[in-house]
């Protein structure tokens, strides 16, 4: 019986071995006919497109993150961790696009709130995925057949590579868009997707979490038998808010005013604009950089086990989420270089730029002025506002202003050579940027009218308003404010004499020349001088101070002085006048001075003293004139024996009043139309940028840092301006500087806008400015060609606990216009405002030893958990996507 058995099991087991050996033998043979098999001619289509999918997998796989960058894999902006490359595949008439979206490092399980996360990795809780869809304009599938097709083709190639991607094929028909997708987790577990959106009306009961908490329970609870009846739902809820629009349709002028404004109380009383009191509103108002803001709060993962506890939360105030995150709205403008997006004063500085450069094609600025109909040029193509723009013009600029303007302290402001910007000549380039379109033509007219003005305050002796009551010429401001200073100077003067000639002055200097030998207009003594002839103590006189000058005035005495440096220091009729005064002065002083005398006090050394070194010096002390004072028919001695004995007091001013000012009038009329735009162009600039300067926005350590390089560059530009300068050199770095203006200007406006917005949260204000800041450097370049800047500002500072109210108050509770909608809320309120968009992750975990998800192969131990249910939910009252990936076991 032994034996009997023992035969037998040796039978079965040489059957067996045999049945095994055969079907070795077939398996490699069926292996080489597939080796040595090329034709696919046999296969059908569809087969071959899995193979072609899974050959591209295959290399993909192989490759991994590192070479796949290498080999051009793209990045996917925003997001800073997501690279992507892709593949075309063709099966018969379709073209489809393949992509595969792969990171550099895994994400965390509790990483899918932040800004780093695709659409499909928050939807699905993914890393990594593949996207199948056809290569078209909408890149959408047009059926379900093709699409259940084109997920069973990528299934079967990624388990044939072994690979664990979950694919997703698009769902497209006319009432939703969405998205099917399957993940092969090995031997035992699949992980499948599908998503769907309703794109109207969302029914009320999913517009709450109790609804929602019941959908998702609704996906996997059948009965009470198939999970016990208490639930445990992991939970995570993001809630994002935008600050209210204004409300330009319900704004009183009186916060307490409960009656309506007629229409022409409405048109008395002008809408405020966010910059009224901002420093370039007086110019221009501008459009808002920061729109508004997105405020993000985020619960972090909790457990529920009941529905009832999602009302609770609904309810709850959003200053009980763990953390809340702050985003500014920023206007495209702030990044947009096309030619008007952005008005301003770079916009208007470029304008005059391009006048500049057209100054050259005149002498005269009459030129431009005169009718040039039938010519194609700048001239005739040139604009001109109406005569009553020009006339509310000049009576804005020629208005009873005080003229007490003040330099803006800047040690750049001297090389600039501009004028104040509150001064005539600095409002009349500032009035030339913003009239009309700033051409060439424009200017010129304005120029005419503007020294028409100036000629008739001269004649009727009227004050020039916007200039200061001074006795000095800034000699470092532009040359048309020198001049300007000078005709205030002479207009006063010119008053003064009008008066004492009124008041019956008479120059009795004839008479007193050589009757009244008194002393008059000493100074005091001049210690250890004595007059040579009188032995009596020399007294040093008040002189008049030198005639004022400017720069041109400067210039003109150096060159005389150089063409007769022979005349013993006398190039001219000044200096003349000058050495007269002093004398008579030195006269009245010391009635019986000789020429030796004021040789010896006004010159010394030209005189030659004789005495012993040895201090004994007697009297009278010994010496004499130097040679030139010594030459017949000297100058000096002449002018001496001339001029009568006359103090300071009784003495004719050396500036000439009437002379000087009809040679500013001259010089005014007679300007050249480059020298006129070349000192506008350094006005425009010095006082465009001292108006910018006198914001207030928060003591941004970066954009005051910024404002500081616009002031040197500036300078360093301008400086070029001063003297005989070629245009065509010079107008492509003011163009440049034009381009740095705007960039700058730009964020002086954004950070004067948080500053203000944000007044009670400093710290947040500037982080807020710092992130933007850095976003927004690499396009500040001081290149004419616009730096291709597409990348959107998505940066969120966190929002410190202290900082919650300041940032509650930036959602003020909603007008009746605005909460007309309250009866379809979501919920979840702030201030009266509902989220813009709410978004829930639900998940529900166990344990793989537990159920139907244990395995009779130990994969792993019995303490790991898998996550078997996964919703994610993103929606408002009107729209609302569902994600759903089950894990189930084959």
């Amino acid at each position: 019986m032994a034996s009997t058995s023992s035969s037998r099991y040796a039978k079965h087991r040489r059957i067996g071995e045999d049945e095994e050996l055969e079907e070795t033998e077939e398996e490699e043979e069926a292996e080489e006919e597939l080796e040595r098999f090329d034709d696919f001619t046999i296969a059908s289509s569809w087969e071959r497109f899995i193979s072609e999918i899974e050959a591209i997998c295959r290399q993909w796989l192989a490759d991994g993150a590192k070479i796949l960058m290498q080999k051009g894999a793209e990045g996917v902006p925003p997001f800073e961790n997501l690279y992507m490359i892709k593949r075309e595949l063709k099966h018969g008439k379709r073209v489809y696009s393949m992509e595969y979206h792969f990171m550099k490092s895994a994400k965390g399980q509790n990483s899918y709130w932040d800004d780093d996360t695709h659409s499909m990795q928050l939807s699905f809780g993914v890393d990594e995925f593949l996207i199948i869809a056809p290569l078209s304009a909408s890149g959408v599938i047009l059926d379900d057949p093709e699409s259940t097709k084109l997920l069973s083709s990528v299934a079967i190639a990624l388990s044939n590579c072994g690979s664990n991607w979950p694919a997703f094929v698009p769902v497209h028909d006319p009432s939703r868009k969405a998205y099917i997708g399957i993940q092969n987790l090995g031997t035992v577990f699949t992980r499948r997707f599908e998503a769907d959106r309703i794109g109207s009306q969302v029914p009320i009961r999913l517009m709450h979490l109790e609804g929602l908490h019941e959908l998702f329970l609704s996906k996997f609870v059948l009965s009470s038998t198939d999970f016990p009846a208490r639930v445990k739902v992991h939970f995570s809820m993001k809630l994002s808010y935008r600050t209210p629009e204004y409300d330009h349709d319900n704004e009183t002028l009186d916060s307490e005013a409960t009656e309506p404004l007629t229409e022409n109380e409405v048109a008395n009383h002008p809408r405020k604009l966010w910059d009224d009191d901002c420093p370039w509103a007086e110019w221009y108002s501008a459009e808002d950089p920061v729109k508004g803001f997105e405020l993000t709060a985020i619960w972090g993962e909790r457990t529920f086990e009941e529905t009832l506890v999602m009302a609770e939360v609904e309810n709850a105030s959003s200053f009980d989420a763990d953390s809340w995150f702050l985003q500014p709205v920023v206007s495209q403008y702030m990044v947009d270089d096309s030619i008007g997006k952005f008005v301003g004063f770079a916009s208007q500085l470029h304008l005059l730029v391009n006048a500049y450069e057209s100054s050259v094609e005149a002498q005269f600025l009459e030129d431009f002025v005169a009718d040039t109909s039938g010519q194609d040029n700048s001239k005739s193509t040139a604009t001109v506002p109406p005569p009553s723009v020009i006339d509310r013009v000049m009576k804005d600029l020629f208005s009873d202003e005080t003229g007490n303007y003040m330099e803006a302290e800047n040690k750049y402001s001297r090389a600039m050579r501009g004028a104040p910007a509150d001064s005539l000549f600095g409002q009349f380039c500032l009035h030339a940027l913003w009239f009309g379109n700033c051409n060439i033509r424009a200017i010129a007219v304005l120029w005419i009218d503007f020294v028409r003005e100036i000629r008739w305050c001269w004649e009727e002796s009227e004050r020039l308003p916007r200039m200061k009551s001074t006795s000095s010429i800034d000699l470092s401001s532009c040359l048309i404010h020198q001049k300007l200073q000078m005709l205030t100077i002479c207009i006063e003067r010119k008053k003064s004499l009008n008066r004492e000639k009124g008041a019956g002055y008479k120059d009795e200097t004839s008479n007193s020349m050589a009757v009244n030998k008194s002393r008059k207009g000493s100074a005091g003594v001049v210690p250890k001088m004595m007059l040579l002839n009188t032995f009596q103590e020399m007294h040093a006189p008040y002189t008049q101070d030198a005639p004022l000058m400017t720069e041109d005035m400067h210039e003109e005495r150096l060159h005389a002085a150089e063409a007769f440096g022979n005349a013993i220091g006398l190039s001219g009729q000044l200096e003349r006048d000058i050495l007269c005064s002093d004398m008579s002065a030195f006269k009245a002083a010391n009635p019986d001075a000789v020429f030796e005398d004021f040789i010896r006090w006004h010159s010394p050394g030209d005189w030659v003293s004789e005495d012993k070194t040895d201090g004994n010096a007697g009297w009278p002390p010994k010496g004499k004139l130097s040679q030139r004072m010594s030459e017949h028919g000297n100058v000096w001695r002449k002018i001496w024996n001339d001029a009568p004995p006359l103090p300071v007091s009784e003495q004719k001013s050396l500036l000439d009043p009437v002379r000087e000012g009809e040679k500013v009038l001259h010089y005014l009329e007679t300007l050249r139309p480059q020298q006129l735009l070349e000192q506008m162009v350094c006005t425009a600039f010095k006082s465009s940028a001292d108006i910018l300067n006198k914001t207030m926005y928060g003591g941004f350590k970066e954009m005051k840092t910024k404002m500081d390089q616009l002031y040197a560059t500036m300078a360093s530009t301008l400086k070029s301006l001063q003297g005989n300068s070629d245009v065509n050199d010079l107008a492509g770095d003011l163009k440049r500087l034009c381009q740095v203006f705007e960039h700058i200007e730009k964020l002086l406006i954004l950070s004067a806008s948080i500053h203000r917005k944000l007044i009670d949260a400093p710290r947040l204000a500037l982080a807020i400015f710092y992130d933007y800041f850095n976003f927004y450097l690499p396009k500040m370049g001081t290149s004419l060609e616009s730096i291709c800047y597409e990348k959107e500002f998505t940066t969120k500072e966190k929002v410190g606990m202290y900082e919650r109210d300041a940032v509650s108050n930036l959602f003020p509770p909603p007008t009746a216009n605005q909460s007309w909608r309250k009866v379809l809320s979501m919920g979840n309120l702030l201030n009266g405002h509902e989220p813009m968009q709410r978004e829930i992750i639900f998940s529900v975990q166990e344990r793989i030893s537990n159920g139907h998800y244990s395995s009779p192969t130990p994969l792993c131990t019995n303490d790991e958990q898998i996550q078997t249910h996964r919703m994610y939910i993103s929606g408002t009252s009107n729209d609302l996507w569902v994600a759903l990936s089950v894990t189930s076991w084959d």
